[in-house]
């Protein structure tokens, strides 16, 4: 991580204990950097709660894997609610007897908020990393962090006035993506590791990090695959596999589509070579952005879900750089209008050489810049770790 020269490294070695918790792939990062960032202000902390597989390596204790209650949608919530109640009060219990500094939770609102107010009652300083997207839908809950969180320590700049506005202290500390260095692998060593074609176009496809995502995303952007196939053999299909997602399951969800789309393991490098992408709504759009690879959005949860939640929706786009660029840049496909034929549609538009694939990479570009804080050049997972440790102080 950078180090800012106006912000030396401040070590607080009385904090011993952390409980962390992060229910997606992208929390799992989150939470991987934010364990290496309070190991260099608090040397002595161990760190035990909710993530996945990147969480675990950086030495935190899992006490519940993210996969384990990590479901999408209103309605499938209720059918897992007694097997999420029972890990929910796992990490309770278990914050009850070790007693930690504090606690941070990373997105995921539901479980976390729900979490938030337990954490509270025991006296555990409740901090929040990436806030929920309560700005978009649900707005209310804003009430629930007042009362139960300490400080919103946020990664989109417009976060930051939405929270001050609510009278929630908040700080904002840039998105962790903008500041990692981008991809060295060379795109000849990539395809050599990962069987592809260098001389191809590749377009990736990302259909979620989680397996309801996957099963309601990726059987249209395989139709597109499909049909684009059939029309030239300059393409080549992948999907970088998400940290939460194992490799055998998906290779099932591909069936008879195996030999058309190859798996990769690192989404960053897969989308700075490739040619475009249909990219899920949430956190891969803007890792999308950040490549620079034009692409286009797409959603889809259960009708029923969609039906209960669209009307607690307060805002008419869903992809994450449009609403940091305040405009449309990047097609958006929810619900009836996610389909093969207007991903074929969206995609064709963006792969030829052209003014329209030129303008959403300038788009694109514009978008990197407003994720950076330019006012420090610190990693945002040193920021917040800092925000934390100094109230703790």
């Amino acid at each position: 991580m950078s180090r800012s020269p106006d912000h030396p490294i401040t070590r607080s070695p009385d904090l011993k204990s952390i409980l962390l918790s992060a229910g997606e792939a992208s929390g799992d990062t989150y939470g991987a950097q934010l364990i290496h960032a309070f190991r260099q202000l608090a040397p002595r902390a161990t760190f035990f709660g909710m993530g996945g597989e990147k969480m675990r390596v950086a030495g935190c204790d899992l006490l519940v894997y993210a996969h384990e209650v990590s479901v999408v949608g209103l309605v499938e919530v209720v059918t897992h609610l007694p097997h999420i109640r029972r890990q929910f009060q796992r990490i309770v219990e278990e914050a009850a007897r070790r007693k930690p500094d504090a606690a941070v939770l990373i997105d995921f609102p539901d479980f976390n908020l729900r979490l938030a107010r337990a954490l509270h009652r025991l006296g555990i300083p409740v901090f929040y990393f990436v806030s929920p997207q309560i700005w978009a839908w649900r707005t209310g809950r804003v009430k629930q962090i007042r009362k139960y969180v300490r400080k919103m320590i946020v990664i989109f700049p417009f976060e930051q006035e939405f929270y001050k506005k609510h009278g929630v202290d908040v700080a904002y500390v840039g998105h962790p993506l903008a500041y990692t260095s981008p991809p060295e692998v060379a795109r000849q060593d990539f395809a050599a590791a990962n069987d592809l074609d260098a001389g191809k176009q590749w377009i990736a496809l990302l259909p979620g990090s989680r397996q309801k995502e996957v099963l309601l995303n990726l059987p249209e952007m395989l139709g597109a695959a499909q049909t684009l196939a059939a029309q030239s053999k300059e393409y080549e299909f992948v999907l970088p596999l998400a940290s939460t997602l194992d490799a055998n399951w998906m290779d099932r969800q591909l069936s008879t589509a195996k030999s058309l789309v190859k798996l990769t393991d690192d989404a960053s490098t897969t989308l700075r070579h490739s040619r475009a992408a249909a990219v899920a709504s949430g956190t891969a759009t803007v890792e999308a952005a950040l490549a620079g690879t034009p692409f286009v959005v797409v959603y889809r949860v259960a009708p029923l879900t969609w039906l209960l939640g669209r009307r607690l929706v307060s805002l008419n786009t869903f992809a994450m750089p449009n609403l940091i660029a305040g405009r449309h840049i990047v097609a958006e496909l929810i619900q009836k209008d996610f389909t093969a034929a207007n991903i074929l549609r969206e995609l064709t538009t963006v792969i030829p050489e052209g003014v329209q694939r030129q303008q959403m990479i300038k788009d694109l570009h514009d978008v990197r810049e407003k994720l950076r804080d330019n006012r420090s050049a610190e990693a945002p997972a040193l920021r917040a770790a800092r925000e934390i440790v100094g109230m703790l102080a």
